[in-house]
Formats: structure tokens, sequence, C-alpha cells
């Protein structure tokens, strides 16, 4: 049945690929060539490579790095640099950028999209990384330092193949979201396939242009998913047991103590303190006049119902995929998991745009309907959903689970009562991810929202793309007033998980 689940879910998800696909196939080989052969194309190849290899390893240097200072060391001030450094993530990456160009109005290219992308995405590796180092055993260290090791040795040894599984999920993550991210760059003049698709519907509707930038970005998230699985390894990473409840004993820094806290400072200074800053300079250049507070209530209202519903579609189908990827280890658990991602990678236009076409051909009345734009948050989405539940699957023992049905608990309820539970800190970790991605997603609202729809983010963009700075402060900060506290439960629900592990 669970396999059966994730099937179906494969074959919805593999509409938008087949749209991609189909296109190629009525544009011809001749013409598909000519599209792609093409300086332009090679540009926005290097450019969106060069932006993953370059963002993705910085994101995990300063995650790891930041985690460890905090979690592992006597840096002061650890109760505050916790919730700090997990706030970035209500920032969306189109606000950073507004921030970033309002305050240096010169700020554009390849070093401007690094800059905006690492301080956006780093929570993504840190978060899953700190609660890791939160749950580890420390006799596992103390048992190196005994034999010699000093403590580079340890970390590199002990400490960092026990983070593999989450940090690599983060990194996928990140991966993903550079491939699909549209605003940030606009608002940047940085071109990627992603801010190429989009223009080229916008400018000539030219499905053929742009289904084969499409089909490079797949081709691109394959190669991300192919090299995830091979540094992931086989390993298994669950335990039947709370582990040693003592805590760790903390890396004394020494000197290096007063650049470890500037360091940390800097971080969250330029992740938070910079759209701070230039959203309270906005909203006190507008005034009260900026504060349209029916149409932003009204706002507020559609982004929290449909990111909350949103959160629970793509938690909850989250499940089955994830039941297959860690129970099964085979091609199949390979092919489901992999598909999600590859479709999630897509720009939120290809995957609205194909929706679109399958509702006017195959089924009319869901075009225009919550429902099918639900269907694309779950696309886009479940991957964030996803990483956070196939994490608290693998740490769930398998024989906790037999013991139940061996006392004759059928398997639903076998579910229900072990395996929804031990779970349930990283579905709502998963969740939360998800409510802060379709209460800041724009592109595919744009075209799939029901008419009268008028989220945050559709708010924001039209007045920010008119350079309305200040009528458009008011909807970026409603924005992160809304995901903030998502983001602190996110948070809180790690330590949560940490502290009963």
């Amino acid at each position: 049945m669970t396999l059966g689940a994730a099937a179906l879910l494969v074959g919805v998800s593999l509409i938008p690929l087949g749209y991609v696909a189909w296109s190629f196939l009525t544009t011809g080989p001749a013409r598909a060539a000519a599209l792609l052969v093409r300086p332009r194309v090679a540009e926005l190849l290097l450019n969106t490579v060069g932006l993953v290899l370059v963002t993705v390893p910085a994101c995990v240097l300063i995650g790891v790095g930041a985690a460890w200072v905090v979690e592992r060391t006597d840096v002061p001030g650890r109760a505050l640099w916790r919730p700090l450094l997990v706030a970035p993530l209500a920032v969306p990456a189109f606000v950073n950028s507004y921030a970033w160009v309002s305050a240096i109005p010169s700020l554009h290219g390849f070093g401007a999209a690094v800059l905006v992308t690492t301080l956006s995405y780093f929570p993504f590796v840190y978060l899953p990384a700190a609660a890791a180092l939160r749950r580890l055993d420390p006799a596992l260290e103390e048992t190196a330092r005994s034999l010699g090791s000093g403590p580079a040795a340890v970390f590199i040894r002990v400490v960092l193949p026990q983070l593999r599984l989450a940090v690599l999920g983060g990194a996928l993550l990140i991966g993903v979201h550079l491939l699909a991210e549209y605003g940030a760059f606009a608002m940047l003049r940085f071109h990627t396939f992603t801010t190429a698709i989009v223009e080229q519907f916008q400018a000539t509707f030219d499905g053929a242009a742009g289904s084969m930038l499409a089909g490079v970005l797949v081709t691109l998230c394959l190669l991300m998913l192919l090299a995830e699985v091979a540094a992931r390894g086989g390993g298994r990473f669950a335990r039947v047991g709370s582990g040693t409840p003592r805590p760790v004993a903390p890396v004394r820094l020494g000197r290096t103590r007063t650049p470890a806290l500037l360091s940390l400072a800097a971080l969250a200074a330029l992740a938070l303190g910079v759209p701070s800053i230039t959203l309270s300079r906005w909203l006190w250049i507008g005034g009260a006049e900026v504060w349209a507070l029916a149409e932003a209530g009204t706002a507020l209202v559609q982004t929290a119902a449909l990111a909350a519903a949103g959160a629970l579609a793509a938690t909850a189908l989250a499940y089955p995929v994830a039941w297959v990827t860690v129970r099964h280890h085979g091609v199949a658990g390979r092919v489901i998991e992999g598909a999600s991602f590859v479709t999630s990678s897509l720009p939120g236009i290809v995957t609205a745009l194909a929706l679109i076409t399958v509702a006017i051909r195959l089924a009319p009345p869901l075009y225009q309907t919550i429902a099918l734009l639900m269907c694309a948050y779950v696309l886009m989405f479940i991957p964030r959903a996803m990483v956070s539940v196939r994490t608290g699957l693998a740490q769930v023992p398998t024989g906790l689970e037999d013991a139940s049905q061996s006392l004759g608990t059928g398997r639903p309820a076998t579910f229900a009562r072990v395996t929804l539970r031990l779970t349930a800190p990283a579905a709502a970790a998963g969740a939360a991810l998800v409510f802060v991605g379709v209460a800041t997603e724009l592109t595919a609202t744009l075209l799939l929202a029901p008419t009268g729809t008028r989220t945050l983010s559709m708010r924001f963009w039209a007045l920010a793309s008119e350079l309305d700075y200040a009528a458009a402060a008011p909807y970026a900060a409603i924005m992160v007033v809304l995901t903030l506290p998502v983001t602190m439960l996110l948070f809180t629900q790690s330590i949560r998980a940490a502290t009963a592990s």
C-alpha cells in the first residue's frame, strides 16, 4: 500500500517532466538543438553551475562551522546564537535581495547572487547539523581523544561522518532551491536558467524555448541527486535507547574565542541586520500612507491559509515516499525519491504551465481552483518535508515496529503508535519548512491562484517590480512576521528532539 501511494505521487510529480518531454518531442530534434546549442545557453549553464558549486559548499562550511562553534565550544551567548542563526529562514531570498539592492543599488551579478543566497540558505545546513551535534554520543569523541587524536582529527574522523545525513539533506535542498530560484536573481540582475525561462514565457510565451531550458535544469538536478546518493551511501543511523545523558564538555577556544564570537556576530548582522535595517528604513520613509491595512490583512489571511494547507498536504504525502526510500534500499526507492526532487528543481512557472495544460485538456473544472494550486505546492515543496521525514524514519529502529506487530498490532496501528510518534518532531520540522516555502512562493501562485487571490508575495513583487520600495516594505515585513514564529517553532522542535533522543 505504501509503495502504491508513493508510486501514485510519483506519477503526479512526473506531469511537469512530461510537459517538458512533450514540448521537446513536438519541437523536433533540429529546432531543439538550435535552441540549446547557442552562446546564451552556455552562459546560463556557466552561471547556474558556478552558482551551485560555490554557494552549496559555502553554505555547508558556514552551517557546519557555526553549528559546531555554538553547540560544542565555550563561545558566550549560546542561547542567543541558536535562534539567531535559524531566523534567516524567515527572510525570503527575494526579500533579502530587495534589502541588499536597496542598500547598495550597484549590487548585481555573480558575487551578489552568491552573497544573498548563502545568507538566505545556510540555515538549511546549520539547523540539522546543530540538531545532530546535540544528539551525538560524547563517548565516541572521548574514546578518539584517549587514543591520541587531536581536536581537528576528532572532528573530521568522528563528528563529521555522523553529520553526513543531515548535511547532505540540507545541501541537496539548497541546490534545488538555487536551480528553481527566480525572484532573488531577477532583482540582482543575475541570469540563470530559471530567470531565462520566466523571461521567455513572459516575453513570447514560447513553450519550446522555455521547455528546452527546463530540460537542462532537470539534467542538472539529476546530477545533484546522483552525487547526494553516492555521498550518502547505505549506512544506517538508527539506534535503540536514548544514549548517554551526560552533557558534552565544551571545547575551550582560548585565544580564538573572540574571533569566533565576532564571526557569529558578523554572520547574524549580514543575514538579519541588513534586511531589518532596510525594511525599517523604507517603512519610516513611507510612513502611515504605505499601510493599506484592508488589503494587507486580506493578503495575510490568504497567505497563512494556503501555507498551512500546503504544509499539511506535503508532509502527509512525504511519508510514503520517505518510507520506500529508507526501508527499501533499491532502485525503486531511488527512482521514487529522485522524481520528487527533480520536479521541485523546475521553476514554478514550468510546473504551473504543466498543470494548467493538463487541467484544461483533461479536467477543465480543476483550472483556477485551490486544488490545482495545492498540487503545485506539493510538487514544489515536498522535498523540504521529505528530507526531514526521511531523517526521522532513518532513526527509528525497525525492531520496535517488529516488536509491536509481533504483539498482534496491525501495520496501520503500529505506524500510528510507534513510527508516527517517533518521527513527529522530524515531520513537524518538515512541515514548518514547507509552510515558509509556500508563504513566500511567487511564480506558480501568480498563474494558478483562483481569481481574487492576493498573497503577500504577490503584492510585494508587484510593488517592488515597479521600484516602489516603500509601498512594498509592509508586505515584506508582514511576510517575515508571519514566517518567523514558524521558524522559531522549527528551532524549538529541533531542540526538543535532540533532548529526547
